[in-house]
């Protein structure tokens, strides 16, 4: 077990939003560096920092954003919620997307990271992911919000 750090000082909120276009259908955006750019500019020494995606057709995860794991990642949702499969949202809903919003519940619309020494805790190939389940492309935004204390 490793000693515990603890940080004091006055509580601190800060948000911003990561605006960005997706291609739809799987498509996978790597949202680490926007993230980190914030967690730093906001100069907070210790906390946490959530990533939200306030929608119904797309989800944030973790992974080694390469090639590879990218279209794993796409093949596994094709293999367990197929587009091609009949959903009942598609039968009172003229934008045939019930694959979509049934992925998304799926994975979820946020998750949240520790702030140490002034960055987040992320493993070595861990990076933060949006992905877009919609079937078309669509201008996405994601609120990064982080909870923390600056160091006194």
């Amino acid at each position: 077990m490793t000693k515990a750090t603890t940080v004091t000082g006055t509580a601190t909120v800060v948000t911003d939003r990561i605006l960005f276009s997706t291609k739809g259908d799987a498509d996978m955006v790597n949202l680490t560096a926007d993230v980190r750019r914030i967690v730093k500019d906001a100069g907070l020494a210790a906390g946490a920092v959530t990533v939200f995606f306030p929608g119904a057709t797309g989800a944030v995860t973790t992974l080694e954003f390469e090639p590879g794991v990218v279209q794993d990642f796409a093949n596994m949702f094709d293999r367990i919620i197929s587009p091609e499969w009949e959903y009942e949202h598609n039968v009172t809903h003229p934008d045939h997307n019930g694959h979509a919003h049934v992925r998304a519940g799926l994975l979820g619309p946020s998750l949240v990271f520790p702030i140490e020494n002034g960055d987040m805790c992320l493993g070595r190939w861990q990076e933060i992911c949006f992905v877009c389940f919609d079937n078309r492309p669509r201008e996405r935004t994601v609120i990064v919000q982080i909870l923390g204390v600056r160091q006194e």
